[in-house]
Order: C-alpha cells, then structure tokens, then sequence
C-alpha cells in the first residue's frame, strides 16, 4: 500500500541522554502538530536528523529501534555534517539571503556547499530505503532544497511535494547566491512547490525562469515534458487547541498572576526567537520614540517582551542578543518610575501554559518582524482570544499579513507608524476590536493545520494526474510507431506543417531562420511521395516562402492564410482585405520599439508583428501585456485581431486564419490520413478546424487542442524523418 513519506531537517521530538538511556519528547511545534495526522497513520513515517550527533553503532541502533516505535526514520550525522550544511550553508548563506540580509550576513564558503551537497545526498539514501513505486514524499524547507532532484533521478515516477517555510526572495536577491541554479534545479524536481505567499510564488517563477530553461505559464512551470505547479498554502495552527488552553488549570493560575502583577496597566505581548528578521531592534526603537513623544503613555503601558535563545555562540547572534539587553537596559532606566518599569524583558522559552496566559491577558500582541515566511504567533495570538476581544499589530513584512488583513498592519521600519499604532491599539474601542477579532478568528479556524495538510496533499494529487494526462500525450516511441503505421497504410495524405517554432527553433534574427541542409532534405523526401500532399502554413511572409520552397511540390500558405500558392501557379490573397488599418496603429507600435531595447516591427501585407525576442525578459513580455492593452478596443473596431505568440504579437485582419485555410484545402477532398504539426496561437485555429481523425501535434507542452505533443523542432524534424523512411523500406519490399 502506497505511503506517505515527510522528511524535514529536524524530526518532531527532542532527544535527551541521561545515563545512557534516550528520551523522546514530542515538539509542540505547529509542523510536528499538523503532520501528526499523516505520520502517524498506516505505514507513513517522518524522516530527519534526530538533533544529537550519535556515533556509536549500537547507539544508533538503539535510537532507531525507538524512533520506529513512533513511525520515525533518524539520519545521522556527524558534527562536522551539522555544523557546515546547518550552520554553515542553511544558515549562513539561504537563511540571510532569503530573508533580504544577503549583504549584511551572508558568507559564500566552498566547504559549506560541499558539505550541503553531502548531506542531502545522505538524506536522500535514507528516503531511499524506504520509499517504494507509488509513495507521496513531502520534503519540508530551505536545508533540504536539493533533496527533490535527488530523489527524482533515482525513482522518477514518485510524487514529491516540497515546502518552504520561509520567503523566497526576489530574483535580484537569489541570484546573488553561486549556486542559484544547481539549488533551482534541485527544487524542481518536486511537482508541487509550495510558498506561505502568492509573492513568494512569483519570485519562484521569475527567478526559475530567468536562471533555467523552463518556461512558465501563470504558476505552471514547464521543465523537459514535466509539468510543476507553484502554489501557495499559507500554514496555519491547532486553533482549538489554542481556544481551549485558557480554561485549563495552570493557564488559568497564570492568568491570575499576571493580572494582579500589572494591574491596570495595558500589556503589549513581543514573543520571538533571537533573529535580525524579526525586527526587534527597530521594535524597540518604536517604544523608545512613543515613550519620548507621547509622554501621557507612561505608567499606561507595559511592554512584556519575550526573545527565545537562538544560535547565540553564533557572533552575530550574540552581538544581537547584547544589542537588545543595552536597548532595553537603557530604555528602562531612562522612563522607570518607582511603580512601573516600561520592558519586562526575558531571554528564554517558555511553556505553553505561560504563553497562553500572556495572549489571553495581553491587550494587544505586537508582531513587527522585518521579513518572515508567516509567523504564527500572531495567529496563536488570535486563536487564544476567545472573547474577540484584544488588537493585533502585525508587520506588512510577514505572510501572515496577507491573510489577517484586520490586523493593524505597519510597516515594521517606520518608526512614528509603529509608535502611534501601538497607542492606537491599545485604546480601540472595544467594538471595532471585536469586529476586527471576529473576522481574524475565523480565518485562523478556517484556515488551520489541519486544512493546509489537506490542500497541499490535494492539490499535490491533482499535479500528479495532470502529469500523467500530459504523459498519455506525448509522441513516445509507442504512439509515433502508430502514426507510422497508419502513414504506411494510407494513400491519399495531407501534412500541414507551420515553419518558425516547428521545422525550426526560433532565431533572435528572424532572417536567419532559413531552413537548413537537413529540413530540405526531409521535405524533398516528403514530397516525392506521390500519396502525399504537403502544405506549408505560416506566418511568414509570401516572398520568404517562396524564396526558400519555390522548387517543392508544396502549397504554400502565407501571413496565416493571407496568401495562397499551389505549386506551379502564382500567388493569389484572399479576397477583401484591407491595410489601411496600418497607417493609425503602426505609430503606437513603434513607440513601444522605442521604449524597448531590441524589439523591432515586422510589416507584413495585412498584419503587422512587434517581436521581442531581444528584449530584456521580462521587459517584452510586461510590453506585449500593456499592447494588447492597448490596442484591443482598436482592434475590435477595425475588425482585426491580435495574436500573442512565442515572443510576438500579431495584429491582423480577422478574416486570416490559418484554419480556415486549412479547411479549404481539405474541403471535398477524401484524405485517408491528416496530419498537422504548429507550435503557435495561430495554429489551434487549424487544429480546431481539423476532423476527429486527424493526428493534430503541438510543439512544445502547453495547453492546446491539439491529440498530441512534442518538446521541439527536432523531435518534429525525427518524425518526419521516419515516415519518410519507413514508408520507403515498405514500398522497396514490395
């Protein structure tokens, strides 16, 4: 039975030695929460580093053995493992580098690479052991991002899902990294790639896109012939039981005692791991600005801020951490009065109980974080007032912002802003915190970790059977054979074949795409079939065409049916056509050439065509979005049409159509076998016009309506090629 494998770089417990035996303690951490409901079912299990380096065998043994009990794969590594892949790579190079810190802290070692490599390819032999054909395997965040690829090239046909946990940045910030495209490369060997934020989706895209040869379409990246989707899910928590945990004993007691140490004073709530992302240096310079500049807050408001440790032998962490003692320190000796001290602060973790008392009595919780994949304090916050009462601050920086969009959202660098929004959270009236509460309550219900798993693992479905409808298309060697057949059986054939993009690879020069030594050869072979009637149909224009296939037993079909040749007579257009359109929209096109370097115009006889295949990407393709913008209310008036294509858009008389072209050439005739080859918009007008019994190819693996696809120009040269000559072994046996 098929199972469901997570792997993540720490497992969901915590291991302790105490004479020689080991203790497992489960993580209370919203991951370990939400995968309970996968991991613990059936056969699934959870793979990951177990938190310890643990050399001996029998040691290892041991932990195994115990871990099994509980549906738990250990990876062991050695210290040197943990401290240049963990330390090293995840944390020194991808954590700052996400996060927008590239310049302050990231550092580019050899060694560490080296070692990130290693051990994901250990990673990757323990997933090994255990996954079998049919397996789910979802890999969880940024220490892991090669794992997919890894796994991919040893067991193709599994389903992989992956995970980031925290931002993706931006193109610009991504590429700074040496390894950009070895770590791209290893993320898409998921089929589904899964971000807290839509923007993390589109920087995933744009930076995929510009790094590697894969092209997009919306959120769908086409890789080789392999479709991957980029979603995003954003996480949530166990919102029942953060509603349930203030009736309990403990939190209840805690509640007591926070409310008889602060009285009446208002509590505002900071609880975050020691991190420069989490903007706590810029927070309490906001403290320090209300306190100066709002004197009357004084002795009103009471900051209780908790920084759990974190990394702190790390130099800069340590910096961090002796940076926010002085600014406390030298904030709580300047405003203290003998009853009341500004910034409770503590250095260390607390336990749930605790942390549940303090969201239920704070009045508001403050959330600035200068950049976070989502941050679920601010959703433990909300989930914990079960009166809807309270206000929550929450930094336009952090995922969460994009979903509780009733939080008071600052932007965590400005310092006025944050000052003057604590002071209006903490005298909300209580009826607009209970209209904002309820709203950000029902979300975070709404929208917990048990709904992400499911959306995720659906959505990771349904990739998986859209991939394999796709597979069901491609020309394998199966479904060529096939054509073959049926071509050798046939005797009154039609081959429609498009040129740019089909028979040949787009060129950045579109005079340098002339057909070579090999694509005449194929198309002599063609033609000399007399069973074959071969049309050429393009959107090149007439004098081109005729330049390089005049000598050919071909029609030959022009500017998209505009013109018409049989071979042996001259060329005729289609009747009632008209160009004065050109002398209005040509000057618009021409100011988008020049506020594009390296697109040009073509002018054609009744279309005209701006390429952009020199432009900058990305700069052509937000121009071609705005043109069409542009010109389709023109275009409907003057009975035109506009065609985005491979890196052009072509504005002709409606009237053209490659399809129906197509149709009056097939029209009356009684054709055994049809065949059509185009890679373009133009030409789903002449798969759609085609009959059932049509072999309809799209060159490249978008969306068509076309029976089948093939990757490239080349695999269309190769089918061809073997129609030609296994027609031609056929008739010399006969």
């Amino acid at each position: 039975m098929a199972k469901t494998i997570i792997v993540s770089n720490r497992l969901p417990v915590k291991i302790t030695e105490k004479d020689g035996e080991y203790q497992m303690i489960p993580s209370e951490g919203g991951l370990a929460t939400g995968l309970g409901s996968i991991y613990k079912q059936g056969d699934n299990v959870w793979i990951g580093w177990p938190g310890h380096e643990v050399t001996n065998k029998k040691d290892r043994e041991k932990i195994t053995d115990q871990l099994k009990e509980q549906s738990l794969i250990p990876v062991f590594l050695t210290q040197e493992e943990i401290t240049q892949y963990y330390e090293g790579f995840s944390n020194n190079v991808l954590w700052p580098v996400f996060h927008y810190y590239a310049s302050t802290y990231a550092n580019y070692e050899q060694s560490n690479w080296d070692y990130y490599q290693r051990v994901n390819a250990i990673f990757k032999d323990v997933v090994l052991k255990v996954a079998e054909p049919g397996d789910t395997i979802w890999v969880h965040d940024y220490q892991l991002l090669l794992l997919p690829t890894l796994i991919r090239k040893e067991q193709p046909e599994l389903s992989i899902g992956f995970f980031l946990h925290i931002p993706f940045p931006s193109y610009e910030m991504f590429r700074l990294i040496p390894w950009r495209a070895e770590l791209m490369e290893g993320i898409l060997g998921s089929d589904m790639i899964g971000f807290h934020t839509y923007d993390d989706v589109r920087h995933f895209i744009n930076a995929a896109t510009r790094i590697l040869p894969v092209n997009s379409s919306a959120n769908i990246l086409t890789k080789d012939d392999r479709t991957i989707v980029a979603e995003a899910f954003p996480i949530g928590i166990d919102d029942k039981k953060y509603a349930s945990l203030p009736d309990e004993p403990e939190v209840k007691k805690n509640i007591k005692l926070i409310r008889d140490t602060f009285g009446n004073t208002k509590l505002v709530l900071c609880v975050d791991r020691l991190d420069y992302s989490k903007g706590i240096l810029q927070r309490l310079q906001a403290i320090e600005y209300m306190l100066e500049h709002y004197p009357e807050t004084k002795e009103k408001i009471t900051f209780y801020m908790i920084v759990v440790p974190s990394r702190d032998t790390v130099p800069q962490y340590a910096h961090l951490r002796d940076e926010i003692d002085k600014r406390v320190g030298g904030i709580n000796s300047n405003y203290r009065t003998m009853e009341w001290t500004p910034i409770h602060y503590f250095y260390r973790s607390f336990p749930i109980e605790m942390l549940s008392a303090l969201y239920s009595t704070s009045s508001v919780c403050l959330v600035t974080p200068m950049r976070d994949g989502m941050n679920l304090v601010s959703k433990e916050y909300v989930a914990s007032r079960v009166y809807n009462d309270g206000v929550l601050i929450l930094s336009e920086m952090a995922g969460a912002s994009k979903e509780l969009i009733d939080a008071l959202i600052v932007n965590p660098n400005n310092t006025e802003e944050v000052a003057k929004t604590i002071i209006r959270g903490v005298y909300m009236p209580l009826e607009e915190q209970r209209t904002r509460m309820k709203q950000m309550r029902q979300i975070v219900a709404k929208f917990n970790i048990s709904h992400w798993v499911k959306i995720f693992m659906d959505k990771l479905n349904e990739v998986k059977q859209l991939q394999r409808s796709m597979q069901t298309r491609y020309v394998s060697a199966n479904t060529e054979q096939s054509i073959i057949n049926r071509y050798i059986k046939t005797r009154k054939r039609i081959i429609f074949l498009d040129y740019d993009g089909t028979l040949v690879d787009f060129k950045s020069n579109i005079e340098q795409a002339s057909p070579d030594n090999d694509l005449h050869t194929i198309l002599r072979h063609l033609c000399e079939d007399p069973s074959n009637h071969v049309v050429l149909i393009s959107g090149r224009k007439h004098e081109n065409l005729d330049t390089w296939f005049d000598e050919y037993d071909i029609d030959l079909v022009a500017e998209h049916g505009a013109w018409f040749k049989k071979q042996g007579t001259k060329w005729h257009r289609l009747p009632g056509l008209s160009s004065q359109w050109k002398l209005e929209l040509l000057p618009i096109l021409e100011t988008y050439v020049d506020r594009t370097p390296g697109s040009f115009i073509e002018d054609k006889s009744y279309s005209l065509v701006w390429h952009y295949r020199k432009a900058q990407k990305g700069l052509g393709e937000l121009r071609a979005g705005e043109l069409m913008n542009n010109l389709k209310y023109a275009a409907i008036d003057k009975g035109l049409q506009l065609l985005p294509g491979n890196k052009v858009v072509e504005i002709k008389n409606v009237e053209i159509n490659k399809g129906k072209a197509a149709l009056t050439i097939v029209d009356n005739e009684n054709y055994d076998f049809i065949l059509a080859l185009g890679d373009d918009y133009t030409d789903e007008d002449v798969f759609k016009a085609l009959p059932d019994s049509a072999i309809t190819i799209k060159i490249g693996n978008n969306v068509s309506a076309a029976k089948f696809y093939m990757r490239s120009p080349n695999e269309a040269r190769n089918l061809l090629r073997h129609l030609t000559e296994q027609s031609h072994v056929v008739h010399a046996d006969k």
